[in-house]
């Protein structure tokens, strides 16, 4: 972790290369899903309205987006695999380029706790057959996980593919680029952590087999879209989703210097701060990801103003998102940099599918939020992914 060092003033507030995008400031909006898509995860206009009010973020990330029939795991989550998701989709980037920001997607295969509800009754695809100790709530209620189905050969192909069209869709559709979701226990790091991956194929076994699956989804967006529209968002310790490794300070150091080979636009890593949620003790392993990992590298967990400016000044990570602060603060850079009082953000709302507590929270001009005021962030976040 960041030394306890004075941050210097206004290090959050200076650009940031991130591929062919110069990012006008270091607060990043993470990625956290919202569910207020249609039952057939169609971008509905408010969500253009949502994005387009954050756009004053360095970046905005999407909330996780299913990328074919069977990736999908969470109700009202939004889609990109069919033309209309498409269209829609264009509906939001062309709101926030409108206000001046930048919007990556994050594509997001759900693996062993999605749940056949889901996926017209068909069974997950995991890296190997072991069921999640975990509920999944679905449209009909909330269930058990199933045993997932392992993935042959010709599954992690058509997989692999799928990630690849859901990037040039996303492209199509007027993002900047894309965020492969491998992160939080879901499919790319289902196969990445040993707990969850049995294989004794060439995706198993070694760190070096595990990192596979996630290496050639990368170098499959890769050559779909181009490096610099690519990124990559992981989690070193959370356990969420039923998920862990025996060894993550070497599964990760790996990882990151796997993710060093591809010029990537940027990335994410979720390590919490002490006093989050998800956090799990351990040694941090997030410097030792910078040291394999030279290009633009995010984080992420807990931070406020004070403690994202530590880590940029310690060279620890480039620039740091935030989740619960970004629903309740549109203008969330504007109120870090005038050290402005917070508005309170609604939990009971955040993955509700209705308009209150979506994008109805006033900015620092327009007053205080129903729900009161806080000055420091939560160490919370919206969503767990």
């Amino acid at each position: 972790m960041a030394p306890n060092i004075d941050p210097p003033v206004n290090m959050l507030f200076t650009p940031l290369r991130v591929g062919k995008l110069l990012l006008p400031n270091r607060i990043i909006m993470a990625p956290m899903t919202r569910g207020r898509a249609t039952p057939d995860g169609v971008p509905l206009p408010r969500m253009a309205t949502y994005y387009a009010q954050r756009a004053g973020a360095g970046l905005l990330i999407t909330e996780a987006v299913i990328i074919s029939p069977r990736a999908g795991g969470w109700i009202q989550a939004p889609k990109i695999y069919t033309p209309a998701h498409v269209q829609a989709w264009r509906h939001v980037t062309d709101a926030v380029k409108a206000r001046g920001g930048r919007i990556f997607a994050q594509l997001w295969f759900v693996g062993r706790v999605s749940h056949p509800d889901f996926i017209e009754g068909r069974i997950p695809f995991a890296p190997s057959a072991l069921k999640a100790n975990h509920h999944v709530h679905t449209p009909q209620g909330k269930k058990e996980c199933v045993t997932p189905q392992a993935m042959t050969l010709d599954d992690i192909r058509i997989v692999e593919r799928e990630f690849s069209e859901a990037a040039q869709r996303a492209i199509d559709a007027g993002f900047d680029g894309v965020q492969i979701h491998a992160a939080s226990g879901y499919l790319p790091d289902q196969f990445l952590r040993d707990y969850t991956n049995r294989r004794t194929d060439e995706y198993g076994g070694p760190i070096a087999n595990r990192l596979r699956f996630l290496r050639e989804t990368v170098e499959g967006c890769v050559r779909a879209v181009g490096a610099d529209h690519v990124a990559v968002r992981l989690s070193t310790r959370n356990k969420y989703n039923d998920i862990d490794d025996s060894d993550p300070v070497a599964t990760f150091a790996a990882a990151a210097d796997a993710m060093a080979e591809y010029d990537l636009a940027f990335l994410d890593v979720m390590e919490p701060l002490p006093g989050h949620f998800i956090h799990v003790p351990g040694e941090p392993i997030l410097p030792l990801m910078r040291a394999a990992f030279k290009g633009p590298l995010f984080t992420n967990g807990g931070y406020d103003r004070d403690s994202a400016e530590r880590v940029i000044a310690a060279g620890e990570a480039d620039a740091v998102s935030f989740g619960v602060p970004y629903i309740g603060n549109p203008d969330l850079v504007e109120r870090m940099r005038a050290g402005a009082m917070l508005n309170a953000s609604d939990p009971e709302r955040f993955y509700v599918g209705e308009d209150r507590g979506y994008a109805d929270y006033p900015t620092m001009k327009e007053g205080p939020s129903p729900l009161g005021e806080h000055r420091a962030l939560s160490l919370g976040e919206a969503s767990r992914h």
